[in-house]
């Protein structure tokens, strides 16, 4: 028989008794892809909408109607027929000073004298002290969208004298206003500039640290019992609890190594309440620890898969092994490199449970100046808002959710961009 009358099993006639099993189990496997197919379709569609009813539920807090109830109307203020919004500079100060304690117009004072304010600040000033519109119940953006005429029924049974108003708890004020004991003057300005600066120093600390040791266990450290010994400990730390870390970071960095951490070591102390070593430094380097793993098994992965042919050619051109290394494989290895580390950073950018032990505040009004500062981040800001009892916390909790999301987007970018630069060039 030629190569031209082979066998063809889909000719009838021709398919033998043994033909019949191997065409059922094609039939199965197909059958069985097809199921398989279908299964990860529907966990894709289940993410998607689980992602989509968190985004709806977090949205849905952030914006809606609020009954706001004045403790002093602005109509009262009027002087001569003038409204409130119309008076003078001279005026606004004098309305404000004859409203509030001696002691708070003082500090008003105090913080930037009223000749060098603006009239629009001095405005302001009014509204929040002695008009002071205080939030009675907020709604939800679903509620105020579709249930407008239940919303109005329920002000006018419960808030008679308060007015609806439309709140877009996010705005540009919320992020750079600090934090404060009010919903409706409180701002993250002082929350983003401590997870800034503590992911800084938590990159500062962990990528290098971490990069380097996948070179050497990679690169120069043979199979021997130690350096197993070495890999199977950073594969376990990579699942050990985030609190366990928090608990190493305050033996170590806040107490052990309190001098450093707290800059007493520099002669640079900025506050008395720091001398503890509670601060940005030992936050960023607690959670340096805590990514530290992760970002040496990503980096070994992104290393061992650099063809070992890249090496030999290095090797036979004459290059050291110090060289081969730098030159070639770690810039072939440098996306895998930075995929791991972007994940990474995901993680510790959204930690909270370490930074509590560390000593995070949970209410703090001061900027941030250094790494030897007080601190607070965007994740323990969120905690602290959820776990007050007005329902109006929740809505600043979830403009604050927001912030972190498109913070942590604007940081995931970065690190992608970066990486594709960095393929482009192999």
């Amino acid at each position: 028989m030629n190569s031209e009358q082979h066998f063809n099993p889909t000719v009838k006639g021709e398919i033998a008794p043994n033909d019949h099993d191997f065409i059922d189990a094609i039939d199965k496997r197909h059958r069985l892809g097809r199921f398989w197919r279908v299964i990860f379709q529907i966990s894709t569609i289940v993410g998607i909408v689980v992602l989509t009813a968190l985004l709806i539920n977090i949205l849905n807090q952030t914006f809606g109607l609020a009954a706001v109830q004045n403790e002093i109307e602005p109509e009262a203020l009027a002087i001569d027929g003038a409204p409130l919004e119309e008076l003078t500079k001279a005026q606004l100060v004098d309305i404000l000073q004859s409203n509030v304690s001696e002691g708070l117009f003082r500090k008003l004072e105090n913080d930037q004298s009223f000749e060098r304010r603006t009239r629009e600040g001095i405005y302001g000033l009014v509204l929040e002290w002695v008009v002071h519109p205080e939030v009675q119940k907020t709604w939800s953006l679903i509620d105020s969208l579709f249930r407008r005429s239940m919303v109005e029924a329920e002000l006018a049974e419960r808030y008679p004298e308060a007015y609806l108003q439309f709140f877009s708890w996010l705005d540009a004020e919320f992020a750079v206003k600090p934090q404060s004991s009010d919903p409706l003057r409180a701002g993250v300005r002082t929350a983003i500039l401590g997870s800034l600066w503590t992911i800084a120093i938590t990159i500062l600390f962990a990528f290098p640290v971490g990069v380097s040791a996948a070179i050497y266990l990679e690169e120069y450290a043979g199979y021997t019992f130690i350096n197993r010994i070495i890999q199977t400990n950073i594969h376990n730390l990579a699942g050990v609890p985030s609190i366990i870390y928090g608990i190493l970071g305050l033996a170590i960095f806040v107490r052990v190594l309190e001098p450093l951490t707290s800059g007493a070591l520099f002669g640079v102390l900025e506050d008395p309440t720091t001398a503890n070593g509670r601060t940005i430094l030992s936050a960023g380097l607690t959670l340096g620890l805590l990514i530290l793993p992760l970002i040496i098994i990503n980096a070994q992965e992104a290393i061992r898969a650099v063809p070992n042919s890249l090496r030999q050619a290095s090797f036979g051109l004459g290059a050291s092994k110090w060289q081969t290394v730098w030159s070639h494989v770690l810039p072939n290895a440098l996306p895998g490199i930075l995929t791991g580390t972007i994940l990474s950073v995901s993680r510790a950018i959204g930690e909270t449970a370490p930074l509590v032990v560390v000593g995070a505040s949970t209410f703090i009004t001061i900027d941030p100046s250094g790494p030897f500062s007080k601190f607070t981040t965007l994740p323990i800001q969120i905690f602290q808002w959820t776990a007050r009892p007005q329902a109006e916390f929740r809505n600043i909790a979830a403009a604050a959710i927001v912030i972190l999301l498109i913070l942590l987007l604007a940081l995931n970018a970065s690190a992608v961009l970066l990486r594709n630069r960095y393929s482009q060039r192999m």
